[in-house]
């Protein structure tokens, strides 16, 4: 039996694991090159969480389940560092997602990936691995993850939550190495969004890309 654990550092919304993160801990016990993930419950933190037959459980509680998965889309194409960094400059200090690992402006321990928008639909965001965090499929998984809620309109008005992620990892980033998150829009069913990202590297290489589901949260 494998057991996972998020530090609370790695937190998405308040009191609970980021989505991206807590999914690349789960790819990272999976064989397959292209792995999917769909989130059940929110990832408690400081928590040993069960690995069974590619299921993360929290006692009985069913977490995340993963398994071999597939593209469907095309990957976003590349964006300019310089470009990234231009529209990059409004800060994420929203009650919901301020704090966030990922995209948090109010935290001095994150990753700080504030995506703007470069096109319909299209954000990126400038990001430079510190290696403070090991570089490994958690934290690449992270990193592709909330550039795709930014693509999402009216997204602090409407909030939503992950709910399911594929991705793969082709390379890593060295640390220090000045690298760029792109995530694209592809469409809206009801709650459901679907968004793509990628991951590319000071030489414009794809370090690695992913599709996502996301579930708007119900109206109050």
């Amino acid at each position: 039996m494998t057991t996972l654990y998020v530090p609370a550092r790695f937190n998405g919304p308040p009191d609970s694991g980021n989505g991206g993160y807590v999914a690349g801990l789960l790819a990272e016990t999976r064989d397959e090159e292209i792995v999917t993930v769909v989130l059940r419950n929110p990832p408690p933190l400081e928590t040993p969480l069960r690995v069974e037959g590619g299921d993360l459980f929290d006692g009985e509680s069913l977490i995340a389940r993963a398994a071999g998965g597939v593209f469907e889309r095309a990957v976003p194409a590349p964006v300019s560092r310089a470009t990234a960094a231009a529209v990059s400059w409004e800060p994420n200090d929203s009650e919901l997602f301020g704090r966030c690992f990922v995209c948090g402006s109010l935290r001095t321990d994150g990753l700080r990936i504030e995506s703007g928008p470069v096109g319909d639909g299209v954000v990126a965001a400038p990001w430079t691995p510190d290696g403070t965090v090991p570089i490994g499929l958690p934290l690449l998984w992270a990193a592709m993850d909330c550039p795709g809620a930014w693509t999402i309109p009216e997204l602090l008005a409407r909030p939503a939550v992950l709910g399911s992620m594929t991705a793969t990892v082709l390379d890593h980033p060295a640390p220090g190495e000045p690298c760029v998150v792109v995530g694209a829009l592809h469409a809206e069913e009801g709650r459901k969004v679907r968004t793509a990202t990628a991951l590319y590297g000071g030489d414009n290489r794809l370090l690695s890309r992913s599709e996502q589901v996301w579930i708007r949260l119900a109206a109050n």
